[in-house]
Order: structure tokens, then C-alpha cells, then sequence
């Protein structure tokens, strides 16, 4: 502790006094009443999708149309 100082070891006494209180003022503001916390995330907006377009044509589709395709290649 003598090779910080005095002022640098308040500080650091500090630092961790807050890093300490901090969580636990938090976890006990949000722990000890609900409504805090729905208040807090109905705040807060999440992701919202956009409407689900339309589905891509299955395997089978694929290959029937790939197979009327090259009918009307073969046909000109």
C-alpha cells in the first residue's frame, strides 16, 4: 500500500466501493419490486419481423416448371 500513496489508495478503495454497491443496489431495486421491472423493459422496444412474404416454390414445383420450360423449348 506504500508504493500506491495515500491519494491513490482512497481511490482505489473507491472504485471498488462502487463497483461493489452498484450491482447490488440495482439487484435490489429490481428484485424487491416487479414493477420496476416491467417498467424498465416495456420501455425498451425489441425486434419486430416483418409480415412473412410468400413461401418459394418446393423441390417438386421447381422441376415441373424446369420440365415445362424446356417443353416449350423443345416445342419452338
Amino acid at each position: 500500500m506504500s508504493s500506491l500513496g495515500t491519494s491513490k489508495g482512497i481511490l482505489e478503495i473507491a472504485k471498488f466501493g462502487v463497483y461493489v454497491t452498484v450491482p447490488i443496489i440495482l439487484m435490489y431495486t429490481f428484485a424487491n419490486n416487479p414493477g420496476n421491472l416491467r417498467k424498465f423493459m416495456g420501455n425498451r422496444s425489441y425486434i419486430e419481423y416483418p409480415p412473412e412474404a410468400e413461401r418459394p416454390p418446393s423441390p417438386e414445383e421447381i422441376r415441373e416448371m424446369a420440365r415445362e420450360m424446356a417443353r416449350r423449348r423443345n416445342s419452338v
